[in-house]
């Protein structure tokens, strides 16, 4: 076999994964607030998303609709920018939704919101 063709080792794919997952779990670090009183977003009334945050769904959002508020609030964790977060998430409505909110977003992102706020870890166990 030649060198441009060799195949990857299982150990060499790991590591790559792991490569992949630390990169992907920073990017979300890099976004976080520095502290969760930050997050002084619309408690209610329509909020409408930016394109380049909800550039795959609604842009439109009731936040008196808890389907849409859940929505928002999944797409704002996935997609916004550092900036975007303290614009539409509200700390009170962050914490009350937490409990169900962290089973509808991807692990990396539950797991770096948990580990930077522990008070979010707290809500989940309290709710178990």
């Amino acid at each position: 076999m030649s060198p441009q063709h060799s195949v990857s080792s299982p150990s060499d794919l790991s590591g790559a994964v792991a490569e992949d997952l630390a990169l992907y779990r920073d990017k979300f670090r890099r976004r976080l607030p520095e502290s969760l009183e930050e997050l002084r977003g619309p408690a209610r009334g329509i909020v409408e998303l930016p394109l380049h945050v909800a550039w795959s769904g609604m842009t439109s959002h009731d936040l008196g609709k808890p389907r849409q508020r859940m929505g928002l609030y999944r797409t704002v964790l996935h997609e916004g920018r550092r900036d975007d977060l303290p614009q539409f998430l509200n700390l009170d409505l962050l914490l009350q939704m937490w409990p169900v909110l962290r089973t509808l977003v991807g692990r990396t992102v539950r797991s770096v919101w948990e580990e930077a706020f522990p008070q979010l870890a707290a809500r989940a166990q309290a709710a178990a």
